[in-house]
């Protein structure tokens, strides 16, 4: 049986048949889900039963995986998963949920809020794979925004005020609308701001998008309370409901999705319960915007 992409939202996302995520892709198939992405920017794969080891192989057929370091607050020597894999459960390395009193569940919270995978990185991410292992019984959809027809459906002026902006983006910008303000020197260097521009084109398509993210909390030469505004303006229109999709999650399911034309969000579950979800981050290539020098 050969690849099938089946469009299961107005907007974007598609549903992907005859494809077996464990075995080795062939050239075709690669080319039919790269195809599928640049076109539906969701791909959602069901009953994939697949290892940490066969994720990552998977991942590596779009690309070289993002080092994972600099995305989290939690220590290497308290990781659950191996390198190459991104642990957004909310389970400690003894495979139990976080204490709530832990700071690194506080931060991990912050996977709650819109936003795009990596945008806090000088070249931020190509494309996410989250997989399915133990989905939690109340709760967890987690939400995609095409940030693609929220460009398509701005008024001309907005599109021309935005069109040349830059922003800011930084974690301790997202995390700071959790009430997370206290970061040793270190985590600081290593959440310095970078800058990305809040219109970007597909390399492929051409198609224009918003590039949104709650990771975004200034846009350079403008007034903080004048930029912060418009940004939640604008994610206000990004997040409307015909933009967005909700995946409701059974175990075995691959969701993958281009960070560069999308937003995303995990929605509230019992976090006394375990949600075991692991993601691989394909790396970008090139950064939106030149970075402003050390």
């Amino acid at each position: 049986m050969s690849v099938s992409i089946r469009q299961i939202h107005p907007v974007f996302v598609g549903e992907v048949s005859g494809i077996d995520l464990t075995r080795p892709l062939t050239a075709d198939e690669v080319a039919a889900i790269e195809a599928g992405m640049d076109r539906d920017a969701v791909l959602v794969y069901h009953d994939q039963k697949i290892t940490d080891e066969q994720q990552m192989v998977f991942s590596r057929n779009f690309g070289a995986l993002e080092d994972a370091r600099g995305g989290n607050i939690t220590k290497p020597e308290d990781k659950r998963l191996q390198v190459g894999m991104n642990d957004v459960s909310n389970l400690g390395k003894n495979g139990r949920p976080l204490p709530r009193d832990s700071r690194e569940r506080a931060f991990n919270l912050g996977n709650m809020l819109w936003h795009s995978d990596s945008s806090f990185r000088p070249i931020p991410a190509k494309y996410s794979l989250l997989s399915a292992r133990v989905v939690n019984p109340v709760g967890g959809n987690t939400e995609f925004a095409d940030m693609r027809a929220a460009y398509d459906t701005l008024d001309a002026d907005t599109k021309a005020l935005v069109e040349d902006l830059v922003c800011e983006h930084s974690l301790m910008y997202s995390r700071g609308l959790l009430g997370m303000l206290d970061y040793s020197d270190e985590e600081r260097e290593m959440f310095r701001p970078v800058r990305q521009r809040l219109v970007r084109t597909h390399p492929v398509t051409g198609r224009k998008s918003l590039y949104l993210s709650s990771h975004a909390g200034a846009i350079v030469g403008m007034p903080m309370a004048e930029a912060r505004i418009l940004l939640r303006d604008l994610n206000e229109h990004a997040t409307q409901p015909a933009f967005v999709y909700a995946h409701r999650w059974v175990p075995g399911d691959l969701v993958m999705w281009d960070n560069r034309q999308m937003m995303h969000r995990v929605r509230r579950y019992d976090d006394d319960q375990p949600r075991d979800m692991r993601r691989t981050t394909v790396a970008g290539t090139v950064p939106t915007v030149e970075q402003v020098p050390a």
